[in-house]
């Protein structure tokens, strides 16, 4: 069976875990902590980079930084993972879903404006697949209102939106370091602070709403409970898997763009033909190839290809189910405006198996029984 996913592994990554068990120095905020943090802040021009438990954990210490309480409203699109909700919900928060662009499966940011009330505190936006969204126009929605902004880049490290690394633009970014993802230290994440107001606070609800980082740094004779706060931070475990990952950046991401171009080559003539459509990404936005998707007529023929894939040991997985659609979305959002694009497009769309070192004659093999498949329909 060709896998949907492998989770990247380094030979090296073995040396920096080993290093770090033989230091005992195993919890959170040591030497690679540190490292991973300066190598995104360097190479993304991030003014301060938080690592944490998860791209979850990230969302939710924007929403505390935020001070979301029970009654406010916060935008964001209904095709995303849970934890984009969840992260808003949990501080009591009503999510106000917008329908999508059908080009790049993003948010449609010309239906933001029209979504504000004066209970909006916050815009959440997800660059789905590692594309950017429309940040120019989304960050004059935000100067106008006075409403932060953040990015959901879990699926972004590594992708750019006008020269900018997702994750810099808004008040907040968020990356993902989870299995799935172009980078990975198993379960992992990273809080990109751009707004240096919350800085400080910030790093205080990463220490369980205490001022130890200030400790450390010598800056008190000793630290106290005095925030809210919970235990943000990875094991020095986790990030010290990633480090080795990140010293090979550009080699994971050209090897995953050298897929990814496969693929697109490949496919375009059955796209040119209309029976499939493939991703988009607009010319000022440079994507990581964090995945490849195809859209089908409707979900019927979505799920007769994913079965005939299966029996031929290629594993292709739908992806998001609308959150409005939910029964948790429904209790704690709303949809505003028509949904005319998000069911429908997450109803056809297809993701292809997508990993770094994925062989050439998986690719060919999997274009291969495309190939047959388009035949028979």
């Amino acid at each position: 069976m060709i896998p949907f996913n492998k989770a990247v592994y380094l030979p090296r990554a073995l040396e920096y875990v080993a290093e770090v068990v033989k230091s005992s120095k195993i919890a959170g905020d040591g030497k690679y902590t540190k490292l991973c943090s300066a190598w995104m802040e360097q190479h993304f021009h991030a003014p301060k980079v938080l690592m944490t438990t998860s791209c979850t954990a990230a969302l939710e210490m924007t929403a505390i930084l935020l001070d979301i309480q029970p009654g406010d409203e916060v935008i964001m699109p209904s095709y995303t993972f849970v934890s984009t909700a969840n992260a808003f919900v949990l501080r009591g928060a009503k999510c106000v879903f917008v329908d999508i662009r059908p080009d790049t499966m993003n948010i449609d940011e010309k239906l933001i404006e029209e979504a504000i009330s004066e209970k909006t505190k916050a815009i959440v936006v997800v660059h789905y697949a590692g594309v950017g969204c429309e940040m120019d126009t989304i960050m004059d929605i935000s100067r106008k209102y006075n409403i932060p902004v953040v990015e959901d880049a879990a699926q972004g490290v590594m992708a750019t939106y006008k020269g900018k690394a997702l994750g810099t633009i808004g008040d907040f970014g968020c990356y993902s370091f989870h299995e799935t993802k172009n980078y990975t230290m198993g379960e992992g994440g990273a809080l990109v602070i751009n707004n240096e107001d919350y800085l400080e606070r910030a790093e205080i609800i990463r220490e369980k709403g205490t001022n130890r980082s200030k400790f450390y740094r010598g800056e008190i004779d000793k630290y106290t409970w005095v925030d809210i706060g919970s235990s943000f931070l990875p094991s020095e475990f986790n990030v010290s898997y990633l480090y080795g990952q990140l010293l090979m950046a550009d080699e994971i991401n050209n090897n995953r763009i050298k897929s990814w171009r496969f693929y697109f080559e490949s496919l375009k003539k059955y796209e040119e033909e209309g029976i499939i459509e493939l991703p988009v990404v607009p010319s000022e936005c440079t994507h990581n190839a964090h995945m490849f998707y195809l859209k089908w007529r409707n979900v019927e023929q979505r799920s007769e290809f994913i079965d005939y894939m299966k029996e031929k040991k290629i594993s292709c997985v739908f992806h998001y189910v609308p959150l409005h659609s939910s029964f948790g979305g429904e209790k704690y959002g709303k949809f505003t405006g028509i949904d005319r694009y998000t069911t429908v497009e997450s109803n056809r769309l297809v993701r292809l198996p997508m990993y770094y070192a994925l062989e050439k004659e998986e690719l060919r093999y999997i274009f291969d029984t495309i190939t047959e498949w388009v035949e028979k329909i």
